[in-house]
């Protein structure tokens, strides 16, 4: 598996804009799932699937993030959520309840302020050095 990591340099007001309104329109939906798990009995990782469906449909902000994005933002809720069901079984002495996502912490990056897009959402340049994306945040190049 090839994993590309980009950083935006040089980058335009409108597209450092842009990418931050996918990046909450991420953490958006992330912080959905987890409420949906903590009111609703029985849910797995399917229903949050639907849920970004459901989310799309009713958000037109969440329906400009591409679908693969959106079911990565609700993976990455399942697998905390997951991960505490396996610290309970463990008896883990610090179970890590899933929590909502704000923002960075002090400046620095982390899983909640970024956006990934998997297989479709983007598309690299022939030169190998620039990514455009086509969803409907029109980040550009």
């Amino acid at each position: 598996m090839i994993v590309r990591e980009a950083k935006l340099l040089n980058g335009s007001k409108v597209q450092y804009q842009a990418l931050d309104e996918a990046i909450r329109t991420a953490q958006f939906i992330r912080n959905k799932a987890v409420r949906l798990w903590r009111e609703e009995p029985n849910v797995n990782k399917a229903r949050l699937s639907l849920l970004c469906k459901e989310l799309a449909r009713e958000f037109p902000f969440a329906k400009k993030l591409n679908s693969m994005a959106r079911q990565a933002s609700a993976q990455r809720a399942w697998n905390s959520i997951s991960s505490f069901y396996r610290r309970c079984r463990e008896g883990a002495k610090q179970k890590g309840y899933p929590q909502f996502k704000k923002h960075s912490r002090n400046g620095f990056a982390d899983a909640a302020r970024t956006v990934e897009y998997k297989t479709s959402g983007w598309k690299l340049s022939a030169d190998c050095l620039t990514i455009n994306f086509t969803d409907g945040f029109n980040a550009g190049k």
